[in-house]
């Protein structure tokens, strides 16, 4: 079968991304053939400059999800070890090839570069790809609000707690995972019941209030007031931040402790802040949920 390999580290598939993707679906559609979403594993920065490594938006798991979502039906997991990089530019067609018997066609964005110190450019990719015959495809970059769309802008617009541009390059919404344990239940006694989520991500975005959807095991989406933060009012000697989520209107079976759900972050409504006491808190949740249900068409 032909194979038909994106390459990229792919952090976020965002629209730039798919775009690479788009294309090797494209050719395979044409013999018939395979998608491959190549890409690399940890992040090549952790062994380049590890005392400054880049802070992935997504982890694995979310990562295949939206490769898969964007037309991979393989992906490939190299490891980017001292091994790896020093494989030169010279040799680096005939280790795809003998990678990836069956390769037929390459796919990369124009900024892609490969080989020891990083000597190949696409312009040597393709003219070396096409004498070994091989097609290769160089994909323009995709622009966003004028800007090209890269995960380093990405990146920036979720510390920035600038949401809807990032999830404009990201296409589909940015996602937490994890599994809700038992609070102390501070949002129950004043009126607002909220899930605690746990998480860790590498990248931590801005502590806010934010519109979102809690996506239950069940595959429902509920639309819900989001709280990522250290929770200043309740808690003064917090460190770690937690995920916080207030379901508005629920249409299925309440998820419980234990349960492993998924929250999509829709809009950053306001940063966290703290207040005197817990009835200016939760006057100030009364406006949040407002401000949530009128972005989430609740009423």
């Amino acid at each position: 079968m032909s194979l038909h390999v994106a390459i990229g580290v792919f952090d976020g598939v965002h629209a730039g991304h798919r775009a690479v993707l788009t294309s090797a679906v494209a050719a395979a559609n044409q013999d018939d053939g395979k998608v491959v979403a190549l890409t690399f594993e940890p992040h090549p920065s952790r062994i380049i400059r590890p005392q400054n490594p880049v802070l992935l938006i997504l982890n694995r798991k979310q990562k295949d999800a939206r490769l898969r979502e964007a037309g991979a039906d393989e992906i490939v997991h190299q490891a980017f070890d001292p091994v790896h990089r020093a494989i030169t530019a010279e040799a680096y067609i005939p280790w795809l090839k003998e990678r990836f018997p069956g390769l037929t066609s390459l796919h990369v964005g124009d900024n892609f570069c490969y080989g020891q110190g990083r000597k190949g450019d696409v312009a040597r990719l393709a003219a070396d790809g096409n004498s070994q015959g091989l097609s290769v495809e160089i994909i323009p970059p995709v622009k966003t609000c004028g800007e090209i769309t890269s995960s380093s802008r990405i990146r920036e617009a979720l510390v920035a707690g600038e949401l809807e541009l990032a999830n404009s390059m990201l296409v589909r919404p940015y996602e937490a995972e994890g599994v809700i344990e038992n609070g102390r239940k501070v949002g129950r006694s004043i009126g607002f019941p909220t899930l605690n989520i746990p998480w860790k991500p590498e990248l931590v975005p801005a502590y806010g209030v934010y519109a979102g959807e809690v996506v239950t095991s069940e595959g429902n989406a509920e639309p819900a007031v989001l709280n990522w933060g250290v929770r200043p009012t309740v808690d003064t000697n917090a460190s770690e931040p937690l995920l916080e989520a207030h379901i508005l209107r629920l249409s299925s079976t309440p998820p419980v402790p234990e349960n492993s759900i998924r929250v999509r972050w829709l809009k950053r409504m306001r940063a966290e802040q703290r207040f005197e006491d817990l009835h200016k808190l939760r006057q100030q949740i009364e406006v949040d949920c407002l401000e949530a249900r009128k972005f989430l068409g609740l009423t």
